[in-house]
């Protein structure tokens, strides 16, 4: 079943369009030269798409511009008021929330930096310094370094083994984040791991593996009677990404189906486009198929003119 989604709604210019992203951002640039500011702009800007529709932020973004490591820089280089400010591990608990104008340290807040850039929501302000702050302290303001350096130091016994590891490596560090999750970080560290693959194939290497199950990917797997079949029936979360869940699904089929067969291009295992093709099926910017709008949650699909009618599940959600 899987197989042929990707047949039918896999990108076989999945890597082209990475390498564009990729070089028009200077992103290729900034990882051959170690310039961390353009690397943290553009994961900044990526966190900024999330619980909302990309055309409505970035149309918000185009308004009202973003914040940036030059400007965070310069809002920190006199030792702030709030003492949350003072490293990454102090600034749990800011609460700043733009719309009550708020924060965790309210004595402080008409000094604040943090409010200044003008983002859709306090959130993002947060994200932004505390993403600023681990890049600075923890990173020590060399991203691509530390990219590196947790790769290199990540082991194991398999290749799968040492796969997960250099995901975790990565990923598990940056969780403290505010803001960001599993799912984001995936979809957003992947396609710059990928992107840069000629200069750190080590680094595409991992890309290639991480995968962001977001709704439609989870909702998919269950409708179809994939999940229930080959995995741990469970709510769309943290489960997703546990043993028999949504993710795990996806690697062991990746592990079945060579990628190679759609783009001579790809590498053979290729988690991420199996993950990116699904959703491609069940997205409206895609093949609009099995998502909410076509299907109610209390209902089994009706949709006869799917691909996959004759061999899907047709579970309902609820």
């Amino acid at each position: 079943m899987i197989r042929n989604v990707c047949a039918l709604a896999g990108s076989l210019s999945f890597l082209d369009e990475i390498d564009d992203e990729i070089r028009q951002a200077g992103l290729d640039q900034a990882v051959a030269s170690g310039n961390t500011p353009p690397i943290f702009d553009w994961l900044l800007t990526a966190f900024s798409f999330q619980g909302i529709s990309d055309k409505v932020a970035r149309g918000y973004m185009d308004k009202h511009g973003t914040a940036s490591w030059r400007k965070m820089q310069a809002s920190l280089q006199t030792l702030p008021a709030c003492q949350k400010l003072y490293s990454y591990g102090d600034f749990a608990g800011c609460r700043y929330d733009k719309g009550s104008f708020t924060c965790g340290e309210p004595d402080h807040i008409h000094t604040c930096p943090v409010p200044r850039p003008r983002l859709r929501n306090g959130r993002l302000n947060q994200t932004a310094y505390s993403l600023f702050l681990f890049v600075r302290d923890v990173a020590g303001g060399d991203l691509i370094g530390w990219i590196d350096n947790q790769l290199e130091a990540a082991t194991g016994s398999s290749a799968a083994g040492l796969e997960a590891a250099r995901q975790e490596a990565l990923i598990g560090p940056l969780r403290g984040v505010f803001g960001v999750s599993d799912k984001l970080l995936s979809m957003s560290l992947s396609g710059l791991l990928m992107g840069v693959r000629e200069q750190r194939p080590d680094w595409f290497n991992t890309g290639k593996a991480m995968i962001a199950i977001d709704t439609l990917v989870h909702n998919f797997l269950f409708r179809s009677g994939v999940l229930e079949s080959c995995g741990i029936p469970h709510r769309y979360g943290p489960a997703c990404y546990a043993p028999g869940g949504c993710a795990e699904i996806i690697r062991a089929v990746a592990d079945r189906i060579d990628a190679r067969s759609f783009n001579p291009r790809f590498p053979r295992l290729f988690p991420r486009f199996i993950q990116h093709a699904i959703w491609r099926y069940c997205a409206a910017e895609g093949l609009d198929l099995c998502n909410g709008n076509r299907v109610a949650d209390h209902e089994r699909c009706q949709i006869n003119y799917c691909y996959l009618f004759q061999i899907c599940g047709r579970k309902s959600l609820k």
